[in-house]
């Protein structure tokens, strides 16, 4: 599979400078936590999720969430489990490619459960999303994936959500991030990506950010977000792949872009081809917080909405110009440091300061491509869309 694997060869051609790489489940952790994007979430139960699956990933969506926890009611639990079963024995059955698909469970037990039931259709799942994750409760979840992936010879991944009280709490969170950094690093093999429950932190304070404000808005949230990317994010080595937060906020219509431009306040101001969008309900709130995500150390971002996919994905495709700074950085004649100008001749590079940047830059220029030189957030859309 591969972003903007959905449109056309010669519509790549047109948009990209470097298109981006192909990876599948078995490609290295580093390439899967940079390529998951826009991560969906679906409840375990629907009837046709298979259907779903498929009808998601050729629109362009390459990560998958199949949940067992806060989206269904406790009184469905067992009735997700085997429909879960059934799904992916129809999925197998197809013999096609699926996106990376993990199941977020409610309790460590179910984690080996799933995997001896799944039997061979196992074989299409990349691991589990653990809920609620801390230094203590997160070890028998993880132990879990490394008994489970013994029995099933496949490797399998874990994703835990920080969510837990304990994170938001001033009086507990340094413990607490102290804890799950000790606890994930012992597992570092096995955890592909940090997930941050966002909502969750909201609820313990009755707090809900409406459509025209994001989750850097609400100060509380912000600064879990800087210590939690502080602790676990950094570029180091140590750090681990931070994804973004959900955005609750979507249209009840199918279609949510119409074929006419609007400009949009929050692109106004910067590079002229992104000063419009595609828009029919007013997603300003949403594009603002997928550059705020980055901007504060994110890549990738939870979602519970379609719509939400190709914004985040085009949002995440390196710029040429970005490109060609971090090229620029990292060439090997410039290992000694040092400041230039920048290509653009727009701003300066300082090599060592940098050199962080660029090294992730070209990672996320790997997985998503780079634009061409001209191309820039709508063409990208509107390919997603129209192509």
């Amino acid at each position: 599979m591969r972003h903007f694997g959905h449109i056309p060869p010669a519509a790549r051609a047109r948009l990209f400078h470097q298109e981006p790489c192909d990876f599948g489940a078995d490609s290295a952790a580093r390439t899967l936590a940079a390529a998951l994007g826009a991560t969906l979430y679906s409840p375990a139960t629907r009837p046709k999720l298979a259907d779903d699956v498929l009808k998601q990933a050729a629109r362009g969506v390459v990560s998958m969430v199949l949940c067992l926890e806060d989206s269904i009611d406790d009184a469905e639990v067992v009735d997700g489990e085997a429909n879960l079963v059934r799904q992916f024995a129809d999925l197998d059955a197809r013999g096609v490619e699926v996106p990376l698909l993990f199941i977020r469970v409610r309790t460590p037990e179910q984690i080996p459960d799933l995997v001896r039931r799944l039997g061979p259709s196992g074989r299409l799942l990349s691991g589990f999303v653990l809920p609620k994750f801390t230094d203590e409760r997160g070890v028998p979840f993880l132990e879990a994936i490394v008994t489970a992936e013994a029995a099933g010879g496949r490797r399998l991944f874990a994703m835990p959500v920080l969510e837990s009280p304990e994170l938001l709490h001033l009086e507990t969170r340094t413990e607490a991030l102290t804890g799950i950094a000790r606890t994930v690093d012992k597992y570092r093999d096995r955890v592909l990506a940090l997930r941050l429950g966002v909502t969750d932190f909201c609820s313990a304070y009755g707090l809900r950010r409406s459509p025209d404000m994001t989750a850097y808005d609400v100060r509380i949230v912000t600064s879990v977000i800087a210590d939690v990317v502080n602790v676990l994010g950094r570029s180091d080595g140590t750090g681990f792949t931070i994804t973004g937060p959900v955005w609750e906020y979507f249209r009840s219509q199918e279609r949510m872009f119409k074929p006419q431009l609007r400009r949009s306040p929050f692109l106004e101001g910067r590079a002229e081809e992104l000063r419009t969008t595609l828009i029919e309900h007013d997603l300003d709130g949403l594009l603002r917080e997928i550059e705020l995500d980055r901007a504060n150390g994110l890549m990738g971002k939870t979602c519970i909405h379609p719509s939400h996919v190709l914004p985040v994905h085009a949002l995440s495709v390196v710029s040429h110009e970005e490109f060609s700074d971090a090229q620029d950085i990292l060439r090997p004649e410039r290992g000694g440091g040092g400041v230039l100008r920048s290509a653009y001749t727009n701003k300066m590079n300082e090599v060592k300061p940098h050199r962080a940047w660029a090294e992730r830059t070209l990672l996320r220029a790997e997985v998503f491509g780079v634009a061409k030189e001209d191309i820039g957030f709508v063409e990208l859309l509107a390919a997603g869309l129209t192509d």
